[in-house]
């Protein structure tokens, strides 16, 4: 297996543990984290196995760290390359369901467009995330 399709399990790993409250992941969760599996082409199989692993422990759940892993899924479904329409939609949507402002997502993803192999700095990541949730 590839280390793309390995970095893929990982955020959705992250993504499970984020969204687990007392161990129990609600059915919406699971529901939208399946999404965010298909439109990273990742198999069920490996998806539901995921559940079987020990969770990453999270250091806060923050506003931050949902615009981290909406940057880590955009830089996966992106693979160094312009989304198409499809893509870019469903992207947008899985950023609204994350609760992330819509401005600041076409703000990353514009920088992400621009930037050699769509790779922006921490820094930057943490200026748009500011600038859209003060």
């Amino acid at each position: 297996m590839d280390n793309n399709y390995e970095e893929k399990k990982n955020l959705l790993l992250d993504m499970i543990a984020f969204s687990t409250e007392n161990d129990i992941l609600p059915k919406k969760d699971y529901d939208f984290l399946f999404v965010i599996a298909n439109a990273l082409d990742l198999e069920k199989g490996d998806f539901n196995n995921l559940f079987l692993l020990e969770l990453p422990k999270m250091a806060g759940k923050t506003g931050f760290r949902r615009m981290q892993q909406f940057y880590r899924l955009a830089f996966l479904m992106h693979k160094g390359r312009i989304l198409n329409a499809n893509e870019s939609n469903t992207i947008h949507q899985i950023s609204i369901s994350m609760g992330i402002n819509p401005d600041a997502t076409k703000l990353v993803l514009k920088k992400m467009e621009k930037a050699p192999n769509s790779v922006i700095s921490p820094e930057a990541l943490l200026k748009i995330f500011k600038e859209f949730h003060d």
